[in-house]
């Protein structure tokens, strides 16, 4: 997810790097489903029925620029659904980052989606 970071986020960061404020985020993090993927200024439409619901995910160190999960985050017994990407949120409600799926994930009722350790990636640059 290169430079998919929210409008709110994107601000929030540059007001704390130069001192205005201080970058406060609500863990745990959730990992959300979207069926339409949103931008950096709204959010896309979100999974629903089934069991869906958001669940945590943990990341490692930053590194180089970037960060990535570090580990196994799965979905089950998910609805009849296409998801087309993801979004990560605070515990809060503040949507922190969103980014698109290589391909499409089309699903029936009652299928797992997961996402393995390390195939969520975050990158500044």
């Amino acid at each position: 997810m290169a430079d998919n970071l929210t409008d709110t986020v994107e601000n929030e960061l540059l007001n704390a790097l130069v001192g205005n404020a201080a970058y406060t985020v609500t863990a745990p993090i959730k990992l959300a489903l979207v069926t339409a993927n949103g931008s950096d200024s709204a959010g896309g439409t979100e999974v629903v029925g089934g069991s869906y619901s958001r669940q945590n995910i943990a990341f490692g160190t930053a590194s180089g620029g970037q960060i990535t999960s570090s580990g196994t985050v799965s979905f089950g017994n998910m609805p009849t659904t296409t998801v087309v990407g993801i979004e990560l949120w605070d515990t809060a409600g503040k949507r922190l980052a969103y980014g698109p799926l290589t391909a499409p994930k089309t699903l029936t009722a009652g299928d797992t989606l997961q996402f393995a350790a390390a195939s969520v990636t975050l990158t500044l640059g």
